[in-house]
């Protein structure tokens, strides 16, 4: 992934500053329990969700298994309908190609449709750095661009913002980057949406060239697919003469029939609509009738490397719908931006790690941005187990081991400042294996009870320090069980 964001601070570290905003937290609270309760509801209306659910994780699971194979296919059916295809293991290569494509055209702007796999690797910048400006067209990445700010949600970039602030950020930046906003600007949605449409309207009549990212691609027929809900999308992709879509490999479904399920659980779960106002396909080329070229860009970017990872790669499942991010205690009170990624959240804290590696400071404590408490995992529509990945992923940060990158196998050092928690526990591990020495710590733990502290010493401070120290029981389980249970029937 790209450096965009590495260098931030550790996500403890990001996120107490976060928490100590109360009109982000505010922001925050507002908008993630609107969209939850409305998603809520939108799902109980369809009879058969579990089964969808399943069904989408069936499909994903199985083409991850064949990913080579629908590759290749979606390569075929892309050119034979007149595309180009390109593959791209990494950031930098995946800029080098979008940059020298557009130079081809002799255009120096460009519209894109939200893209979240351009954000990853840093494409407007790269393009910025060659002498092109690239305008986002979706209405909350228009807000993140204008306001010089980053994205904190997949689903809501700007819902950090309120708006009154974004009425200031399009007063204060619109003329700088095109039509200014009207005067006398209020902050009623209506009045917002108006002044980002005149702003935008002349983009899309003006550019030759537009970028885009894909929700979906259709391995059969080469087809690729972008749902939204504003009609940026239709513009960007029907209105320029040259169309480049920069796309995960892992967005591959091998059917139409497939892509059936997907159009059911990604609109409810993260828009909580029954579908999605726009929906656009496109299959390559056709005259008098859209782009006349069309470059499809396959990143790898680290991808290969988590499908390598029996369990965590059940994080390339991801259909981005962000119910996980709306449901997290942790990310309603720290917001995105304390991820260090374009991908925040639950979702983000196993995909970044795995796509980046946990080489620094931020990867590594990503694992840890979770409470474990599973409401990610019960809503998602592709039931990715997100505890598991997390609890899968600490461990590697901890105890270090074998992992793939880029596509070679290493081995992983234990990551710095761990020391006592490896040794705890090894111990844990020593006394479970030694009956004998656990019943005698339990007994002592319970008669010295009293004089227990309220905070760890040492390095435990760091855990208790935000946590309360559960209290000991007056006597171990085995002893009341004994006690109680035992004269009857004679069990220990």
């Amino acid at each position: 992934m790209s450096g965009t964001f590495v260098g931030m601070p550790a996500f403890p570290e990001a996120a107490r500053e976060a928490v100590g905003n109360t009109t982000l937290r505010g922001n925050l609270r507002h908008a993630t329990h609107t969209i939850r309760a409305k998603r809520a509801k939108a799902v109980t209306e369809v009879s058969d969700w579990a089964e969808l659910r399943e069904a989408g994780k069936r499909i994903k699971d199985h083409t991850l298994r064949h990913l080579d194979r629908y590759l290749e296919q979606l390569e075929e059916a892309v050119t034979a309908a007149g595309g180009i295809v390109h593959w791209a293991a990494d950031a930098a290569e995946a800029n080098e190609i979008v940059t020298q494509l557009v130079k081809m055209t002799g255009e120096s702007e460009v519209v894109k449709v939200k893209s979240m796999a351009t954000q990853e690797i840093g494409l407007n910048e790269a393009l910025e750095a060659e002498g092109i400006r690239a305008y986002e067209t979706d209405l909350a990445e228009l807000i993140v661009q204008l306001g010089k700010d980053r994205p904190s949600h997949i689903l809501v970039p700007a819902i950090h913002r309120n708006r009154g602030e974004i009425r200031d950020i399009f007063s204060r930046e619109m003329s700088e980057w095109g039509r200014p906003a009207p005067e006398g600007l209020t902050d009623t949605p209506a009045e917002l949406a108006e002044a980002a449409r005149l702003h935008l309207r002349d983009k899309f009549l003006r550019a030759k060239v537009g970028i885009s990212g894909a929700n979906f691609m259709v391995a059969e027929t080469g087809t690729l697919v972008v749902v939204e809900s504003e009609g940026n999308g239709r513009m960007c992709l029907t209105l320029p003469e040259t169309l480049i879509s920069v796309v995960g490999i892992e967005k591959i479904v091998p059917t139409w029939r497939d892509l059936e399920v997907f159009l059911q659980t990604l609109p409810r779960s993260s828009t909580a609509e029954r579908m999605n106002p726009y929906t656009s396909t496109w299959t390559g080329t056709t005259d008098g009738d859209g782009p006349s070229t069309f470059h499809l860009v396959l990143l790898d970017n680290g991808r290969t490397d988590t499908l390598a990872d029996e369990v965590g790669r059940q994080a390339l499942r991801c259909i981005r719908c962000s119910a996980c991010l709306n449901v997290c205690p942790v990310y309603e009170r720290a917001g995105g931006h304390a991820y260090g990624s374009v991908y925040p959240g639950p979702i983000g804290a196993i995909l970044s790690p795995q796509l980046r590696g946990t080489g620094s400071e931020i990867d590594a404590s990503l694992p840890y941005a979770s409470s474990l408490c599973g409401a990610c995992y019960e809503v998602c529509p592709v039931a990715i187990d997100i505890p598991e990945v997390l609890v899968h992923l600490r461990e590697r940060v901890v105890e270090g081991g074998e992992v793939t990158r880029e596509g070679n196998k290493v081995v992983l050092r234990p990551a710095k400042g761990h020391a006592a928690e490896r040794a705890a526990m090894r111990a844990a591990r020593w006394a479970f294996t030694h009956p004998g020495a656990l019943r005698t710590g339990q007994r002592a733990a319970s008669r010295t009870r009293r004089f227990h502290p309220r905070t760890l010493p040492g390095p435990g401070r760091a855990w208790s320090g935000t946590r309360d120290l559960p209290p000991v029981p007056a006597e171990p389980f085995r002893d009341w069980w004994q006690r109680t249970r035992g004269g009857k029937d004679g069990a220990r």
